[in-house]
């Protein structure tokens, strides 16, 4: 099959919008995107630091990538990359391996912190302890805390994340299923500035997880593809698959979830304004007396 925009081979059919894409053409479309997105979420000015939160993994490795490619030469922003050592053996250090490599080639300065350094203790230890928790809570709350304090620590006005379409809205219907109003207007991309946490962008929001990956082979990007061990027991498998299923049977569904809740996200924070926010005892701020990641490291 043609490529709908040159007499090129097409790698790719875009269900949703009908277009058969060549690898050249393929890449731009996801590049103006993620350009488009970006210039939507922030006003960057000469000066400011982004920091990107990298695992190795195809996402976050496209947006470390992207971000150096739309950025390098044309403003003023400092970059860095932040990895985290959850402390899961056989897993996460080839990745962190491959991470390095790719700041090393985009010149982009590398930080890494780990749960052991921070909690003094790993994923490794803390799994076979969750109880009534999935592995995969901890590890959320103890990575989101690990990475806003470096992000702190090097200035940052911004952290990236990698998520894409299908993480976006995977979280919108797990948030509308369990009736969580609130953490649905406090989701990102953040628009409002608070005292000690860093706000985060998210500029693969509007690409769908296939045409990451697919862009990432397309790169020649050397990202890690493994699977962590804890992954099955996540709750967010079951609304991956509920997307997926809408998805097929009805393409560009992930788009108007997306849309819908854009619509309704200014009143969500209407009604929901954000919290005043006090200190943890760790120095992290919090809706509570102390961070959700000191109330779960205290079962231990």
């Amino acid at each position: 099959m043609k490529c709908s925009h040159c007499d090129s081979e097409a790698v790719t059919y875009i269900r949703y919008n009908g277009s058969h894409l060549c690898p050249s053409h393929f890449r731009r479309y996801v590049e103006k995107r993620v350009k488009k997105e970006l210039r939507r979420q922030v006003e960057l000015r000469h000066g400011d630091v982004i920091s990107v939160a990298v695992s190795g993994g195809k996402d976050s490795m496209v947006t470390l990538h992207l971000l150096h490619h739309i950025l390098k030469g044309k403003v003023d922003v400092e970059m860095h990359c932040i990895s985290v050592d959850e402390g899961i053996a056989g897993y996460r250090p080839d990745s962190l391996l491959k991470v390095q490599a790719l700041c090393d080639e985009l010149d982009v300065p590398y930080h890494q912190v780990s749960f052991q350094e921070l909690f003094q203790k790993g994923m490794d230890d803390i799994a076979p302890r969750a109880g009534d928790s999935s592995p995969c809570t901890y590890c959320g709350v103890l990575r989101r805390k690990g990475l806003n304090s470096k992000a702190r620590e090097l200035g940052s006005d911004y952290l990236a994340t990698g998520l894409n379409l299908d993480d976006t809205v995977q979280s919108i219907m797990m948030n509308f299923t369990r009736g969580d109003v609130e953490r649905l207007a406090r989701m990102g991309p953040h628009v409002k500035v608070q005292e000690g946490l860093v706000p985060r962008i998210q500029p693969l929001r509007i690409i769908p997880e296939k045409e990451s990956y697919l862009y990432a082979l397309l790169s020649g990007l050397d990202f890690h593809d493994g699977t962590c061990p804890y992954a099955d027991l996540a709750l967010r498998n079951q609304y991956r698959r509920l997307v997926d299923e809408l998805e097929d049977r009805s393409p560009g569904t992930r788009f108007s979830i997306l849309s819908s809740y854009d619509t309704l996200a200014p009143m969500l924070r209407a009604n929901h304004p954000a919290a005043q926010l006090h200190r943890c005892d760790c120095g992290e701020p919090c809706m509570t007396e102390k961070c959700k990641a000191c109330q779960l490291l205290e079962r231990f």
